[in-house]
């Protein structure tokens, strides 16, 4: 058991789920806030055999923090000192919103899973533009993402508008942008998916976007025919990728006690129930698209070993959440290590020995 193990088991998981989050992005933002990111950074740098060159960028590693952790672009820095070599924020939405009423963030523990609500909480696309025309800046930084969602306030057949709106105001400061028409947090917006509206949709971000890769995000709850026309529609469209998946609304196969699983009602379940979903999706996405086509795969990562089996799977780049909360401050910094190790070549006086 790690010092972060006990800390987890003995504070945060006695603090409402919201609060302990808070209490984790104020420690990650002390640290550029104390001078500290080149000494962290440091210490997570990943191994120069990881980088990637994907979407005309070049990643340090291939593993990144996923949409969610941060929703407003304040924690960058942080996040990238502890060795998180690309980070998509939000999701963002063009008119600043609160999100759900709490509470909206429930864990897990025995499933080492989360269930949100959260109902895309943030700031609004104009602030988030100003923090990442700030980041763009620095000599060194991560690969920024920014995800776009749909305001609440706003109906789905006047979506397209609203996602514009996001999309002129995020793209000449993202390094990508990630339409995400798969949250099941807000009514109406997996209906997104839908042929008929996606295809208008993409379009749209992609005027807007110019010169940066716009990439769609899509549930874990499609079926393969629906997997299968969403990817051959992203490439069609001229997409620079697919991230595959968001949250599911399933809750099959829980070992957690049904009593907390029903209290958490509705929202997206992420973490470790979602891996072998995850996999297969992202195995049926690679099959339907272009060799060069990036395929961004998150949901249930949790080990080096998990992010060598997406890659292995056809994932050009993997994305992690969830188990950050279980794993703690060192996590990405074991995934690049493992990873390393993991892709290391065996030497041939051993390879002949086996």
């Amino acid at each position: 058991m790690t010092l972060y193990d006990l800390v987890f088991r003995g504070v945060l998981a006695r603090l409402d789920p919201e609060r302990a989050h808070g209490l984790a992005v104020a420690a990650i933002r002390a640290i550029p806030r104390l001078g500290l990111t080149r000494l962290v950074r440091r210490a997570t740098r990943p191994d120069p055999s990881l980088a990637v060159d994907a979407l005309g960028l070049r990643f340090d590693s291939p593993f990144g923090m996923a949409a969610g952790f941060d929703k407003d672009a304040r924690s960058i820095r942080g996040l990238y000192a502890l060795g998180f070599d690309h980070i998509e924020i939000g999701t963002v939405t063009a008119i600043p919103q609160e999100g759900n009423p709490r509470p909206r963030l429930f864990r897990l523990i025995a499933d080492r899973a989360v269930v949100n609500r959260m109902g895309f909480n943030n700031r609004g696309a104009a602030q988030a533009a100003e923090r990442l025309r700030r980041e763009r800046s620095r000599t060194r930084r991560p690969v920024i993402g920014a995800n776009l969602g749909k305001s609440r306030v706003v109906d789905v057949e006047d979506a397209l508008e609203d996602y514009r709106t996001s999309a002129r105001l995020l793209a000449p400061v993202a390094d990508y942008l990630a339409v995400n028409v798969s949250s099941p947090n807000t009514p109406g917006l997996r209906g997104l998916q839908d042929r008929d509206r996606l295809e208008p949709l993409l379009r749209c971000v992609l005027a807007e976007a110019g010169s940066t890769p716009v990439l769609v995000k899509i549930a874990p709850d499609l079926d393969d025919a629906a997997i299968d026309e969403l990817a051959h529609l992203a490439v069609q469209v001229g997409l620079a990728g697919v991230i595959a998946t968001n949250t599911t609304i399933e809750r099959t196969g829980l070992r957690s006690n049904p009593e907390l699983v029903a209290a958490a009602e509705e929202g997206g379940l992420s973490g470790a129930p979602l891996a072998a979903r995850s996999l297969a999706v992202l195995r049926r996405v690679r099959a339907a698209v272009p060799a060069e086509f990036c395929v961004v795969s998150v949901g249930g990562v949790d080990t080096a070993e998990d992010v060598a089996e997406r890659l292995d799977a056809g994932a050009t780049l993997v994305q992690g959440y969830t188990a950050f909360l279980y794993r703690g401050p060192l996590w990405a910094r074991s995934i690049t290590r493992g990873l390393a190790r993991l892709r290391r070549p065996v030497p041939a006086d051993q390879a002949s020995s086996t």
